[in-house]
């Protein structure tokens, strides 16, 4: 039946008939066509008519709970048109005005509002829309900078800023609330696997290759052939992020995958036996043949529901057993500070600990990769606080030290005094504590900003290394606060 599809979907028992966490529908533990004691026979025209219903809804059930697209979807308009059939299926049961069979077919319409309301729910959530925001700001974003340039015979601009707002866009991706639903969780990890791959191809990109001998089509036939495909190849690079981004209405992987497969064909035809630097640019150019073949298996991503269902995923059990350790020695950090005792001082276990979180395998699962740099800011963030601890104490001034560098040192204590506040912070932004803390970071900025090194170097240096530790701070609480989920 649908619903036992749904509760073992979502490993939740059942609840007598009311809604599941996250609006998914549930039916009564044994519904009235299950009874043992029926008051009517299972033949009855009524019953079967409910029967045939529930066969329906037990095959619609699983598509609605994983349909992650929006409204205006094709898929979304065919679970609607069918659900609603459905209902006013439901609703024509001649029930014979009998109370038993009244309830059989109030609990089998219930059952079908409640996939209703499920579909429309994830499809108009809020998290949903932004998600498609930001999917929508990455194709335009693409569009013009890569695809557009290369259509029209012109040159793609791919460069470091490119490059830089597409990661702006998977962190703000990461950052999207899915409320543990199941469709938006999938949605999230759809627009975050091509958006990465649209990354790594843009990234790893290979220049045509400027040998450093004198190489020629008269030298060796072979170089203006390896030209010829790198040509090739950049188209394909460009086809390739049209179709992760869904701005390729007729090409599809498959015909994409038989072009770069015939480039590498025709590569290792090529006799180039004899000559080093010749071999090694067709190798190069086949290893990027090969990396844009490896994202053409994305068709199929995201239907298996362990790939974004993190909870139980072992690297993310890696990385918060990490994270508890740490959460162990921050408190033992801060514990040590209160008093004035510096002895406590475990950078040798947090240093351990990075080089740990260095080694998870994240799969290529951008969620993952969140969660672990997540996990390496928390570890930095004790040791940076420790370093400074350890200089402030040590630190020894001479009669000669140029007032305005004095000035910044006096930042850094009290620098000091609010990270530890930081560390130890564990409310929400809309406590009154967090506005304080922030508050206060920023009138240490303010502060950096009116020193005055009057030319004097060793402050100018010391002033800029202060400021970009005060915004560390001031970024570390934000990302405490910002509420993020696997």
């Amino acid at each position: 039946m649908a619903v036992r599809w749904l509760c073992s979907l979502f490993g939740k028992p059942f609840d007598g008939g009311k809604r599941m966490d996250h609006g998914v529908p549930q039916q009564q533990q044994q519904h009235p066509m299950e009874q043992q004691h029926q008051p009517y026979h299972p033949q009855h025209p009524a019953m079967m008519r409910l029967y045939e219903v529930q066969k329906e809804v037990a095959s619609l059930g699983p598509q609605v709970c994983t349909f992650s697209g929006m409204q205006n979807d094709r898929d979304y308009k065919r679970l609607e048109r069918e659900l609603t059939r459905l209902l006013l299926e439901v609703d024509q049961v001649d029930t014979e005005g009998k109370p038993e069979l009244q309830g059989a077919r109030k609990r089998a319409a219930q059952e079908v509002e409640g996939l209703l309301r499920y579909l429309e729910e994830n499809a108009s959530h809020p998290s949903r829309l932004a998600i498609e925001e930001l999917s929508t700001h990455a194709r335009q974003l693409v569009d013009e900078r890569v695809v557009a340039p290369q259509r029209s015979g012109g040159v793609a601009e791919i460069n470091d800023e490119l490059v830089d707002a597409l990661q702006e866009l998977v962190l703000r991706l990461t950052q999207v609330k899915t409320e543990g639903r199941v469709p938006l969780r999938k949605a999230r990890y759809r627009a975050l696997t091509r958006l990465c791959a649209v990354q790594d191809v843009l990234e790893g990109r290979t220049q045509q290759q400027t040998l450093s001998l004198p190489l020629s089509g008269e030298t060796h036939e072979a170089v203006n052939r390896i030209n010829q495909v790198m040509v090739k190849v950049s188209v394909a690079r460009s086809q390739l992020v049209a179709l992760l981004m869904g701005l390729s209405g007729r090409d599809s992987c498959a015909h994409l995958s038989r072009i770069l497969t015939e480039m590498q064909v025709e590569l290792d035809a090529l006799d180039v036996s004899g000559n080093a630097a010749i071999r090694n640019y067709r190798k190069q150019v086949v290893e990027e043949i090969n990396g844009l073949l490896k994202h053409l298996d994305l068709e199929g991503e995201g239907e298996d529901t362990r790939r974004y269902d993190l909870a139980q995923n072992n690297s993310i059990r890696e990385i918060e057993a990490v994270r508890a350790h740490v959460s162990h020695l921050r408190e033992g950090v801060l514990r040590h500070c209160m008093i004035g005792d510096m002895s406590f001082r475990p950078k040798a276990e947090l240093q351990s600990l990075l080089t740990h979180l260095d080694q998870v395998d994240t799969a290529k699962n951008p969620c993952i990769r969140e969660a672990r740099r997540r996990a390496v800011v928390e570890v930095q963030a004790i040791i940076t606080f420790l370093d400074l601890r350890e200089a402030l104490v040590c630190r020894q001034p001479g009669p000669g030290e140029h007032p305005s560098h004095r000035a910044v040192w006096l930042v850094l204590g009290s620098l000091s005094d609010l990270q530890a506040q930081v560390l130890g912070f564990d409310g929400k932004r809309v406590d009154k504590s967090y506005m304080m803390l922030e508050e206060l970071l920023t009138k240490q900025l303010l502060a950096l900003d009116a020193v005055d090194p009057q030319g004097d170097e060793t402050t100018k240096v010391a002033r800029k290394q202060a400021v970009k530790f005060a915004q560390n701070i001031l970024n570390y609480l934000d990302m405490k606060t910002d509420e993020w989920e696997y």
